[in-house]
């Protein structure tokens, strides 16, 4: 053998060895154009939230401005995500998740449901506030009409800040939007690493990066090594088996959280049933339960036509139906916190009043 062919044997063996070619039936082809597969075709939904925040330093991780900046940035601050995905970004909302009203809630909605429809459409990734990130996406997991991914993600850090946590966070969402195995899994959370099934997840912790936990139910997976990985199934109700349509609705029924405490009175269940409240969530101390004067607000409510639901304040644990429940006419949340029991509430109050066909729909979703 001469030289040439020693050269070219050694340069052969070195590019398989490294990747840079592929055998197909017929011979060697580079593996760049064998690569050339169809990339999936993810929208980015930006509402805002500290994912888009500035500070005035970089090293500020509180005080800071959330929502100043726009999607464009945002997408053009991760050019990684071109190589995973055809992404392109619209923005519904610029501000911080304690401002996402029903309002906002009713045209990010529709407007996952219009994209999901288009064949052009794989898969939806919604940037958000954290601080009420868990009902946009709860609200989401009961409204979409589709079983393509939808993935809501934040950050605890904003994007001016050191070490910022919201470009892998949204990189990492592209990825599970795009992924085909994320199919039927009702609308997820991703955050550091973790991805959480709307219905299980919550914020815990104020300032800190993990804080978004699944204490009871788990996470349904996880991303590691630029893979996605997932390990159980919810079993409620969502997306396509939900039976609530937003599609034709202007507006959702105000419903409120009232917040139990020692020495609790029924001036705020009187205030609300006199502002015109269809509905209250109260957090009811341990497994949901009212004081005395918090009880008699809460019947005299009911009587009224005001579904009443009891969940607690406690974080975690189911909230078991009492007998007194069928006499007051309550709810029990199951294993809903407040803020997403308001959220199924709201939507209950879409179909119906009453508090039988409320609880049923509290022990399937």
């Amino acid at each position: 053998m001469n030289i040439k062919k020693i050269l070219a044997a050694t340069l052969l063996t070195s590019s398989l060895l490294s990747g840079a070619y592929i055998a197909p039936v017929g011979g060697l082809v580079p593996a760049a154009h064998a690569e050339q597969v169809k990339l999936p075709n993810v929208k980015i939904l930006a509402t805002g939230g500290t994912i888009a925040g500035s500070a005035a330093s970089n090293t500020a991780t509180t005080g800071y401005t959330a929502g100043a900046l726009g999607i464009d940035i945002l997408i053009n601050a991760v050019p990684e995500m071109k190589e995973i995905a055809n992404v392109t970004g619209e923005q519904i909302a610029s501000v911080g998740s304690p401002n996402v009203n029903n309002e906002i809630l009713l045209k990010l909605g529709k407007r996952v449901n219009e994209l999901l429809a288009s064949d052009e459409v794989d898969g939806i990734v919604i940037t958000h506030g954290t601080d009420t990130l868990e009902e946009t996406a709860y609200f989401l997991n009961l409204v979409v009409k589709s079983d393509k991914p939808v993935v809501v993600v934040g950050a605890m850090r904003p994007a001016t800040a050191i070490s910022a946590d919201g470009p892998f966070n949204l990189y990492n969402a592209v990825k599970l939007a795009g992924d085909p195995a994320a199919k039927g899994k009702g609308t997820m959370m991703l955050l550091n690493d973790r991805i959480g099934a709307a219905r299980f997840t919550s914020k815990t912790n104020t300032t800190m990066l993990d804080t978004f936990k699944a204490p009871e139910d788990g996470y349904i997976g996880a991303i590691a090594g630029g893979k996605n990985y997932f390990y159980s199934e919810v079993i409620r109700k969502h997306t396509t088996k939900s039976v609530f349509d937003i599609s034709k609705l202007s507006e959702l029924p105000q419903v409120d959280i009232l917040y139990g405490y020692q020495n609790d009175s029924r001036l705020l269940y009187d205030a609300l049933v006199a502002a015109g409240s269809k509905g209250i969530v109260v957090a009811g101390s341990g497994n949901g339960s009212l004081s005395g004067q918090a009880r008699e607000g809460a019947i005299d409510a009911a009587k009224k036509g005001v579904a009443v639901v009891r969940s607690s304040r406690v974080g975690s644990g189911i909230v078991t139906r009492s007998a007194t429940d069928d006499t007051n006419n309550f709810v029990a949340s199951d294993s809903l916190n407040p803020q997403k029991a308001r959220i199924l509430l709201m939507l209950a109050l879409t179909q119906t009043n009453d508090p039988k066909k409320i609880q049923a729909f509290f022990n399937e979703y």
